[in-house]
């Protein structure tokens, strides 16, 4: 099973499945998690080019062709091998950031990411994706006081930029209502951890 997770940034996405992860391994589920841009040392050097807060020149073209690339790579390297031993397979981000950062934010077009994205992954789409959503203000003051985060590129940008994108997964969470699941991240910190662990643990009973 092929599971992501989404959200703008900030949203508590990563903190959290850290740990129902860790609950779920010990009830004896075979777990690889990853994280995209990157999870692979090749898809990780073509992370560190899109993320570098020098790079404020990258083209949005050259960003989402980027994103691609980095994404095939580590399909090849990680998650189809993986998802091919019969594993769970969570990864932090995947095709939906590239619609909403690129498609929408950017203003490239669902349908133009959606296209370079089926070139690149063969029309590899998750079984579930789990969409922490939470007012991009919050998010971002989230960042502000963390002082163990990353500060990358996109954390940079203004707030209309990170509405944009908001505004994005949720109208992706509509045209796509089987494989998306909406967890409101604003919540206590371990009412989101009971309410991700409750989704994933049914999908994976269902299955």
């Amino acid at each position: 099973m092929f599971i992501t997770i989404e959200g703008v940034e900030g949203s508590g996405k990563s903190s959290t499945m850290k740990k129902v992860v860790e609950r779920l391994k010990k009830e004896g589920y075979q777990i690889v998690t990853t994280r995209e841009p990157g999870g692979t040392p090749i898809a990780e050097q073509i992370r560190n080019i899109i993320l570098d807060v020098n790079n404020t020149n990258l083209d949005a073209r050259a960003e989402a062709l980027l994103y691609a690339a980095s994404r095939r790579q580590h399909l090849i390297e990680k998650v189809w091998p993986n998802l091919k031993d019969g594993k769970i397979v969570i990864c932090d981000r995947y095709i939906d950031s590239s619609l909403a950062y690129q498609g929408g934010a950017r203003h490239l077009g669902i349908e133009n990411i959606i296209n370079i994205n089926m070139f690149a992954t063969e029309n590899t789409w998750p079984d579930l994706t789990l969409l922490f959503d939470i007012d991009p203000e919050i998010g971002l003051r989230r960042i502000a006081q963390n002082n163990n985060r990353e500060v990358n590129r996109l954390d940079l940008e203004k707030l209309d930029f990170h509405r944009n994108v908001r505004k994005t997964f949720l109208e992706l969470a509509k045209k796509y209502p089987n494989r998306y699941v909406i967890i409101d991240s604003s919540k206590p910190q371990n009412e989101v951890e009971n309410e991700t662990y409750k989704i994933i643990k049914e999908r994976l009973n269902a299955n």
